[in-house]
Parts: structure tokens; C-alpha cells; sequence
């Protein structure tokens, strides 16, 4: 048995967590008003300082579409725990964790990413389908195993308060022994981390989250600005004014390619914000044409390149891109969905049959401050978002086009050996994994629905 914040996590301080309940399951005010009570939550600490923020958090959300514990939460966890720590707990067969927060915060990282067997941690109050905000009493737990029990906790020894049964031994760990501890690498996680959600993409410290609000104002008015731009100004002057603007990136392209006046190339990207087709309009300095599917209305009217939907019906979509292709390039992601991870989702295999002039494109995009896609989300602050972010930073790579004889149409290759291949060389040419996990996975794990958009 195991107290989680003493045993696993580096850092002493839980306040971001709860400022990210607060600012992805509640509003940007509710953020700030948690934000404010900073210096009261220090004052009083303990108990009483985990009440204040636990009520601010969580009053008035809804319990039955919190999602936050399994669908941002996790990340920020895994990034916080200490390999020391999780060496010593993932020795032991059978484990059982202990939480001073409320247990829906962290069910979801114990459970799925640790594989742990029980979690123990305080109640949420519901009244009438809503957190009230305050948490149940806490109720001594008395572990139903036959064999003899070690603990693991720091030394303000919350499993010694709240565990009515013995222990074989209980380890103490001290905060300055943590404080050497090395950070979990990702290639130690017990699952690997494929789907997160949520906007913010640093580590919401009260001295972070204090620059993000400052930050707000200037950051709309820099959305503003470089929509202004890449809307209405020509590539070439555009893209200088773009960098200058804190949008930077590195485009390469192999010296065989020559883009020319010619209509008919298909661009095949993986997917990392709505983006994407941008950039390659860009580094081609083409016009192009983007096939969507969950694009919102205002990211189309403010897209500074063409957009058409797809339906989801295959002899519809085909047609459509195949009439397409006669006066136009396009750029598609048959990934379907975003992935912020070093991860490629399964690639559609439905544009290996409509095109014979097939250009594979790998994109990386990193962020300082927000995500600029959402899957729980408004879709509609996408652009937003990303726009928002002090500095973006861009890497695409144009690689070698599909050898004829890899292609349907004159290879004879099977749509979904010319999809593989496709994914395998977007991998590897940015050193992603690439797995079978589809939009369905993603939408099912963070939304718990299908992702389908109806029109």
C-alpha cells in the first residue's frame, strides 16, 4: 500500500492539479478565482487549504461529464512521478493506492496507466447530478488480504492515520530524498500515453499560471494579428511577418521534388493541429485544397487556404476527392483525428485508391502554452488557441513520393499495404511509433462517444 503524493509524485505541491480541474472541466475564471486564493491556501495549508481548493474546483461541475481524472490529469501525473518511487511500488504484485485527493481525480492514472488493483481516496459529494464541492469524511480502510501489508508513504504518515491494519514495514520516505529523485522516462510508463486532452500545455504552477493570465490579453490580440496576416497577405510576405510574430519552423523537401503547375498531387500528412494543409500550402507555396472532416465553421472561414468536407461515406468521398484532384492539389490526414503524442494513428487506407501522385508529408508541432485541438472541447477555439501561443514552432518534412509501383493504380499494391507504407515512412522520417489506434479509440477514451460530427 502506497500514499500517491508521498510515494510516487516529485513535487510537494498538488495546486496544479487542481488548477487544471478548474480551468478544463470549469472556465478561465474559475482558474483565476483559485488563483487568487493562492496566498490563503498557503496560509492555512493542510486539511483546510485542501478543502479550499477541492470547493473551488469542483462546486457546480457536472459528475456525470467529469472527465478530466482519465483525460488530462494522467499526463501531468506521469510527468511527475519519480522513478525511484514508482521502482519501489511496481516491485510488489498486488498494490493499492492511497490519495489525499478526491479519488475521481486520480482513479483513472492509478487504474489505467499503473495497473493498480484498488485506490483509496476521498468522495465528492453529488447533489441533484452536481458537485456540491465538498468531500466525504474520511473512513478508516480496512484492506480485506490475507497476506501481511508494506507501506510506503512520506513522513506526515497518512496510511498510518487512515489503515486500521498493521504493516509488515512501513518505508518513510523524506521530501529531500525526493527531491534527488530522477523523473519517470517515457519508455518506463507501464502503458504508453497515446491520448490526452485539455488546452493548457505547461504545467500549471501558481508563478505559470500567474504568467498565462497575464499573458490572455496580449496572446488574443496576437491571434489577431497573425490570422490578419496569414488570411489576407501573399506567402511571401506573409511567412517573414509570421516569424517574426513567434511562428517559426524548419521545412525540408528532397531535391527531386519539384512542385509544378500541374494538378493531381495528393499531400498525405499525419495530423497535429488543423494546421497542418497550411504549412504544406506554404513550404509548396501552392494553393491547395484541405479535405476535413470535424472542421469548424469559424476555423473554415478564417482558413487562409480552401477547404471541402468528406462525409464518412466511402463511394461519396471518393468521387468528391477524385473530381477534386483534376483542379486541385490536396493535402487529407487519414489519421482522422490529432495526436499530440510521438505516436501515428492507423491511416485511413481510402486515398491510396483515388490518387496515383501520392507525396507523404511528416509534421511535428510544438507549443509553449496551449493546445490548439481539443477532442471534449469547443472545436471553435481550435485556431485560437493555437494563435495564442507566445512562440510555435513547425518542422515538415516533404518526403519522396510513392513509387508508381507502390500505388493501387499501377502497382497493384492493396489500399491498405499503400496506407501502411505511407504511415511507416511518415514514422519513421520523425521517429514516431506508429499503432493501429484509430479516431474511434481516441474519441472513445477521452469523450466517451464516437467522434462523429453531424451536419
Amino acid at each position: 500500500m502506497f500514499n500517491m503524493e508521498g510515494t510516487l509524485l516529485k513535487s510537494p505541491s498538488i495546486f496544479p492539479y487542481f488548477m487544471l480541474v478548474a480551468f478544463e472541466a470549469g472556465s478561465p475564471l474559475r482558474a483565476l478565482i483559485l488563483l487568487l486564493l493562492y496566498p490563503l491556501i498557503c496560509s492555512v495549508g493542510g486539511e483546510m487549504g485542501l478543502k479550499i481548493m477541492v470547493f473551488v474546483s469542483f462546486v457546480g461541475l457536472k459528475a456525470g461529464s467529469f472527465r478530466v481524472g482519465r483525460s488530462v490529469l494522467p499526463k501531468f501525473f506521469l510527468e511527475d512521478v519519480g522513478l525511484q518511487g514508482f521502482e519501489m511500488v511496481m516491485r510488489h504484485e498486488r498494490k493499492v493506492g492511497f490519495t489525499n485527493l478526491p479519488r475521481i481525480m486520480v482513479e483513472g492514472f492509478m487504474k489505467h496507466y499503473l495497473g493498480i488493483e484498488a485506490v483509496v481516496g476521498r468522495e465528492m459529494v453529488v447533489f441533484h447530478g452536481y458537485f456540491s464541492g465538498l468531500m466525504e469524511e474520511r473512513r478508516p480502510f480496512e484492506p480485506s488480504l490475507n497476506s501481511e501489508i508494506i507501506g510506503f508513504d512520506c513522513f506526515n504518515n497518512s496510511l498510518g492515520q487512515n489503515f486500521q491494519s498493521p504493516f509488515k514495514a512501513l518505508h518513510l520516505i523524506t521530501e529531500a530524498e525526493k527531491r534527488t529523485w530522477q523523473t519517470l522516462p517515457r519508455s518506463k510508463y507501464p502503458k504508453p500515453l497515446i491520448f490526452h486532452d485539455g488546452r493548457l500545455a505547461f504545467r500549471p504552477t501558481p508563478l505559470a499560471s500567474l504568467t498565462m493570465f497575464i499573458w490572455l490579453p496580449f496572446g488574443f490580440l496576437l491571434f489577431i494579428i497573425r490570422t490578419l496576416i496569414g488570411t489576407f497577405l501573399p506567402y511571401q510576405i506573409s511567412i517573414p511577418l509570421l516569424h517574426v510574430t513567434g511562428m517559426g519552423g524548419f521545412f525540408s523537401k528532397p531535391q527531386s521534388f519539384h512542385p509544378d503547375k500541374s494538378k493531381g498531387t495528393l499531400y498525405v500528412c499525419n495530423h497535429r493541429t488543423l494546421f497542418d494543409p497550411c504549412y504544406i500550402s506554404m513550404c509548396t507555396n501552392k494553393p491547395l485544397t484541405a479535405v476535413t472532416y470535424s472542421l469548424s465553421k469559424f476555423s473554415e472561414w478564417i482558413a487562409p487556404i480552401k477547404t471541402t468536407r468528406i462525409t464518412r461515406n466511402k463511394d461519396k468521398d471518393m468521387m468528391l476527392i477524385q473530381e477534386l484532384l483534376t483542379k486541385t492539389d490536396l493535402a487529407i490526414c487519414p489519421e482522422g483525428t490529432t495526436c499530440r503524442e510521438p505516436y501515428l494513428l492507423r491511416f485511413s487506407p481510402m486515398f491510396a485508391e483515388v490518387a496515383k501522385d501520392i507525396v507523404p508529408v511528416a509534421i511535428d508541432m510544438k507549443c509553449t502554452m496551449f493546445y490548439g485541438t481539443t477532442a471534449g472541447g469547443w472545436k471553435g477555439l481550435d485556431p485560437v488557441f493555437q494563435l495564442m501561443n507566445p512562440y510555435v514552432w513547425c518542422e515538415l518534412k516533404i518526403l519522396e513520393k510513392v513509387p508508381h509501383c507502390m500505388v493501387c493504380e499501377t502497382g497493384g499494391q492493396s489500399r491498405v499495404e499503400v496506407a501502411n507504407y505511407v504511415q511507416s515512412e511518415i514514422g519513421k522520417a520523425l521517429n514516431f511509433e506508429c499503432t493501429s489506434m484509430t479516431r474511434k479509440d481516441k474519441y472513445l477514451f477521452l469523450a466517451n462517444n464516437e467522434g462523429f460530427v453531424t451536419s
